[in-house]
């Protein structure tokens, strides 16, 4: 299955834009066997499916989970999980 390389994922803000997060293919899988996707910082992943389904994971204790309105494909041809 291919994958893409990176998403965005769109969040809902109390201000007049929304939040956009980039996150970028790791190696690792999720529970459901999806890719886990990053941020630069590691602080934002996702599970995100081939359908574009996202589940978000804590990267730390005490940590609020929002859910993205959107995530939206950057580029396309990653043969699989990728690297870290």
């Amino acid at each position: 299955m291919e994958y893409p390389e990176s998403y965005e994922l769109i969040f809902q803000a109390a201000g007049a834009t929304d939040d956009v997060v980039i996150v970028h293919l790791t190696a690792r899988s999720g529970a459901g066997g999806y890719p886990v996707y990053a941020d630069e910082t590691g602080i934002v992943r996702a599970e995100i499916s081939e359908r574009g389904e996202v589940r978000m994971q804590a990267s730390g204790g005490h940590q609020v989970l929002g859910v993205p309105l959107l995530a939206r494909p950057l580029s396309h041809g990653a043969a699989g999980p990728g690297t870290d």
